[in-house]
């Protein structure tokens, strides 16, 4: 019996299973049609072995390519209140896409770091400067007073309670 080798990779979210050769539907993806993709792996079992650790997971490479853009089932919401005669109606469809896992392997070391895209370079500023005098902030002008109170409003003598009869 043949052991099969997939990563579990995680996109939009959520996290599906690749094997070499096999399809996946996950959220739209940014990339075009036809472009390559790497995909970030959770976890590779393949030869014997299962990794699912952090340091260990940089030496898995799960390449696709992108098939095509699709759109999703439509799914209709229907809200409805009782005895209020309110009802709402609503539909979604997900953008998806079709990707085609081409390679799941684990790599003898961790791959190089990808050279970043040359920066733009800024200008280096003199060191031996001093630096410039604060100027004095800039006066407030004075407070409002606050207005005079009101006299407060007369107030009507509570009503007497009655005391309750007896039995």
């Amino acid at each position: 019996m043949a052991e099969t080798t997939y990563a579990i990779i995680e996109t939009g979210g959520k996290q599906y299973r690749a094997e070499k050769g096999g399809n996946l539907v996950v959220e739209r993806m940014a990339d075009a049609e036809g472009a390559k993709v790497s995909l970030r792996p959770t976890m590779y079992f393949g030869d014997g072995n299962l990794i699912a650790n952090g340091s260990d997971l940089e030496k898995v490479k799960v390449e696709a390519v992108v098939k095509e853009h699709v759109r999703g089932e439509k799914i209709r919401v229907f809200t409805y209140k009782a005895k209020k005669a309110s009802s709402r109606r609503k539909g979604h469809r997900q953008a998806l896409t079709k990707l085609e896992v081409t390679d799941v392997k684990l790599l003898s070391r961790k791959p190089a770091a990808k050279p970043e895209a040359p920066a733009k370079k800024r200008a280096a500023k003199p060191a031996a400067t001093k630096p410039a005098a604060k100027k004095p902030a800039a006066k407030k002008p004075a407070a409002k007073k606050p207005a005079a109170k009101k006299p407060a409003a007369k107030k009507k003598p509570a009503a007497k309670k009655k005391p309750a009869a007896k039995k």
